[in-house]
């Protein structure tokens, strides 16, 4: 059971997410008034008179002051209500319902890769500081982290997809078609997300873990005799999880947001993709989403 200060804290701290959702979407609000082009016109077609082009912008509402549609757009997200998108018409909602799985499935694949791999190097790492294999690995991680995803995601599918024939080279395939096909799919865009997470995760988990072994503590555990293996299973993992869940998380999110390039090279219809192409086309309902 929590107790009242703890109930308190949280009361607080969800108070405090409220003032900086309304500023960032204030802000992304007023960005898009800055892309170049005019959604009416867009709408209205290329050969449109001056008279449609302003029944469309009153249609949707794009003639009122830019204050009073975000405080309209505001008052219908809280409600529930994500709008339409100007060009297509279909709800916001049912285009995230159908985009997010495919993003979803990138995610999970790469953050699943980064840790399976990661974690044994940063462990084989922190376990022999300042050996050779410490230095290779940590070599290794700093090359990962600076080659971008893009680059490594055309380099795989010109060796996976094209020249082995190994992988399909673009789309996605959804889950009802098959768990394998699925990901068939998904995989490459995986790896490609997951290089920098590989080495984020070995980065910090060494880090980490070399701060724990270095230690009073455990060097009183050496002057016991336990072995060294023990000491860093037992004493050394457990006391860096906390650290390793912050990072998992924060990995999380950095992976949802590199998804907009990968998703791009592999053509996968994902949240990237539609971000994108809202932007592009100045689909605001679907953007601002």
């Amino acid at each position: 059971m929590l107790t009242r200060a703890r109930r308190r804290l949280i009361g607080r701290r969800l108070l405090q997410v409220v003032p900086v959702v309304v500023l960032a979407t204030f802000m992304v609000f007023g960005l898009l008034k800055l892309v170049p082009g005019d959604i009416a016109q867009t709408l209205a077609g290329e050969n449109a008179s001056d008279q449609r082009i302003g029944e469309i912008r009153q249609i949707y509402g794009l003639d009122q002051p830019f204050l009073v549609q975000y405080l309209s757009w505001l008052w219908k997200v809280v409600h529930g209500d994500l709008s339409k998108s100007l060009l297509s018409g279909e709800p916001v909602l049912t285009s995230i319902a159908r985009s997010f799985p495919n993003t979803l499935l990138i995610v999970a694949i790469a953050l699943a890769i980064a840790l399976i791999i990661g974690i044994p190097l940063g462990i084989a790492a922190a376990s022999r500081p300042g050996g050779i294999l410490d230095k290779t690995i940590m070599a290794v991680a700093s090359v990962g982290i600076a080659v971008p995803n893009f680059w490594l995601a055309m380099i795989l599918v010109s060796i996976f997809a094209l020249e082995l024939n190994w992988l399909p080279a673009t789309g996605s395939a959804p889950l009802s078609a098959g768990l394998g096909n699925a990901l068939a799919h998904a995989i490459l865009p995986g790896i490609a997300l997951a290089a920098g997470g590989i080495a984020e995760v070995s980065r910090q988990l060494r880090s980490s873990l070399m701060d724990i072994l270095s230690s009073q503590a455990v060097r009183t555990l050496h002057a016991k005799g336990l072995p060294p293996s023990k000491i860093l299973w037992k004493h050394g993992l457990k006391n860096v999880s906390v650290n390793l869940l912050t990072v998992i998380s924060l990995l999380a999110n950095r992976l949802l947001a590199a998804t907009v390039v990968v998703e791009a090279v592999f053509a996968i219809p994902g949240m990237g993709n539609l971000i994108v192409n809202a932007a592009l086309n100045r689909d605001f309902p679907v953007f601002r989403a």
